[in-house]
Formats: structure tokens, sequence, C-alpha cells
């Protein structure tokens, strides 16, 4: 028997389903994202924590859950809301159904949305907070929720995904630190690890991790809280700022560090919630865009070529271009979408950022490269 479940926005819209997931109530910012593939690395970015998603693509759950294309170790979506959920599950690397994988996260879902006008919605009329029960919660109480619920804009959502220690990463090869060193696990040599890359964690995705791997870096992960001066005292031959959720202007304890370590003159390479902090470290401002970029089919143009990539986005803040020196920042990239900030670099020091996902889990490729900069700047300096 099928159980029903009530979507309620803080305009007031009632959207009644079918419960899949665990059944409990969730209180979110809702938003909507258009990639075609890809969801098992859509439901456990980190950037998604306090939003649920939104899937414009209609069937979800095909292929099941997996033991290999997380971005983290759990589901970090507090909703998910789908047109229709498969109830097939049809994949040689699963090893359970969508619905049973957010039951053992406590995470609820509803499907048997009409998603096209939901997202048309959010579309026109902006990103809205929104409660879900899966349990029988009425739909007035659930407006309540929505309405009380303080949403995402000045708070650090950073600190319920950091680490709480600085670890390093060991990398699908199958390498690993011991004794201050890596082994040759995995055919690789401490003499690979020639360069020494310190990755702030905001919220990283595994798969950024693999592509600094993949360069022969040797990768130390820090929490968010870690200073300029402890960074710079690993001695390391670049530094990385990962994306992450939420308002970047809650994070001031954090551009305090971005703007020690943008003098230090140690080549910096930032994505998506890290550029929006160089941004903001830079003097400029940040803003709300009103539904977001979330997806795998945004274009972009690189601006110093021409060259327009297909990227894959998860952002709601934007950094206010006309707030940066034209005199110290090169903008290099706009959407062109909305023609905002997609991308900067220092005229004058080591440091570039871009807010799309270069590592693009899900997909796609276009932008893989950037990954070959930052590590071409490391060689330079």
């Amino acid at each position: 028997m099928k159980k029903l479940a009530t979507l309620v926005l803080q305009d007031g819209t009632v959207i009644e389903g079918v419960a899949f997931g665990a059944e409990t109530d969730a209180v979110f910012e809702l938003v909507f994202n258009t990639s075609m593939t890809g969801y098992q690395e859509i439901l456990t970015d980190p950037s998604y924590r306090g939003q649920a998603v939104l899937f414009t693509v209609s069937h979800i759950g095909n292929v099941g859950i997996n033991l290999e294309d997380d971005e983290s170790s759990k589901p970090q979506i507090s909703a998910a809301v789908i047109r229709s959920l498969s109830p097939v599950v049809s994949n040689w690397r699963s090893t359970l159904s969508l619905s049973d994988w957010l039951v053992q996260h406590r995470v609820p879902g509803i499907s048997a949305v009409d998603t096209r006008w939901l997202t048309r919605k959010l579309r026109d009329g902006g990103t809205q907070k929104a409660a879900l029960s899966t349990k029988g919660t009425s739909a007035e109480k659930l407006l309540a929720m929505a309405n009380e619920w303080p949403g995402l804009d000045g708070r650090d959502m950073v600190k319920e995904v950091t680490c709480e220690e600085p670890y390093h990463w060991v990398d699908d090869a199958g390498s690993k630190w011991v004794n201050g060193q890596w082994t040759e696990d995995g055919g690789r040599s401490t003499v690979n690890r020639a360069w020494s890359i310190v990755a702030y964690d905001f919220g990283i995705k595994e798969n950024i991790l693999r592509h600094l791997s993949s360069y022969g870096a040797n990768v130390t992960v820090v929490p968010a809280d870690t200073t300029a001066e402890e960074t710079l005292a690993l001695k390391p031959n670049g530094i990385f700022l990962s994306n992450g959720p939420g308002d970047p202007a809650g994070l001031p304890y954090v551009v305090e560090a971005v703007s020690g370590l943008i003098e230090s003159g140690v080549p910096i390479f930032g994505i998506c919630l890290g550029h929006q902090l160089i941004g903001r470290a830079l003097g400029a401002d940040t803003h709300k865009l009103k539904f977001g970029h979330h997806g795998g089919n945004h274009p972009v143009q690189h601006l110093p070529s021409g060259k327009v990539l297909i990227t894959a986005q998860n952002h709601n803040y934007c950094v206010t271009a006309g707030e940066l020196n034209p005199n110290e920042v090169e903008i290099t990239y706009k959407s062109l979408n909305d023609d905002s900030l997609e991308g900067l670099r220092l005229k004058n020091k080591p440091v570039f950022s871009v807010q799309f996902h270069p590592e693009a889990a899900p997909g796609p490729h276009d932008a893989h490269d950037i990954f070959g900069e930052f590590f071409g700047m490391i060689a330079n300096k």
C-alpha cells in the first residue's frame, strides 16, 4: 500500500504525492537540479546541506545505490522531490535501492509530483523554504514549520560538513600514508608525491580529491577553521579551497584565513564556495541568486579565449563582479545564462577560482583541464 506524503511551500502551496525513503518530517530550502544523470553524486554532495533537491529528470532510482559513486559518506540532502521512482533497480554495482538507502539515513522523499510545474514555479518566483512530511503531519503544521525555519542566509552551514581533524587523502589507486610518507601501493611512489597540497574542507567532494591526487599530489585535508598560519606551517606547494553549503557571508573566520593565504604568495585554487570566499577576501560582496544554478548543463564562456564550456554547477550565491578591483582582478568566466561571474584570476598573485565544478560528478567533463592549470601554476612558482 502506497503511503501519502505532503510537501508545503512557504507561500502556502500544498503538494501531495507518494512517500518513499524515511518516515519523518523535514524542513529545508527547495532547489531544482537539471542534471540528467548522477543522482547518487548529487544526493551525497555536501553543498546541498540544508536543501532538498527537486529533480527535473523524470525517472530516479533505476540504477540503485552503489559503494563507489558517493561524494561523501552519506546523503547530505534534507529530502528528495521527484516525478517517478523506478520500481526496478538494474545495475551490476548496485547494493540497495534508493528508497532503502534513504531509510537508513533518515531522509524522506516524495514522488508522483508534477516536477515540471514545480520547477517553473521556483524559476519564476525564486527559491522557497518548504517542509515535507511522510508520516502524516498536517499541511497547516508543515506551513508553520517552513515559515519558522531560519533558512540558510547568513548561517554557517560549513561547520556541519567539515572534517574534525586534518587527514591525508588515500586515493583510488590504493596508496596509503604511513609514518609520514606514501607507500608504493597501487604503483605510486613517494617520488611521484612531489607536490604538497593543503585542501580546505568546506564540504569537499571526493571527486575533487581524486582529481588533485591524480596529478601526483600529496593531499592533506584540513578543517574549515584552520588558520592561515596553521596552513602555511605545513609548507604546501599549493592551497585548494573547496565547495561547500550555504552563505559565504556566514563564514567571516574563513574569509580572514583566505586573506592571509592570498598575501602569502602560495598558489591558490578555489571552486564554488571557495571561489566566493576568495571574492569576499578581495573586498567584494556576495549576493543570492533568484533560484541558483544547479545542474550539469550550464554554459559558461572563458572570456580571454571566447571558448564556451558546458559545466556542472551547484550554488545559490554569487560574487558581485562590480565590486572587484579591475586593477587587481581579471574576470575569466561568465555564465551565458545570466551573465553572472563564474571565474576570476588575480593579476599579481598566483590565485584563481571558478564558480562551476570542473571535477563534474556527475559530468560533463569540459572543464577537467582546469586542475591542470592549478598544477601548472605550482610548477611555474
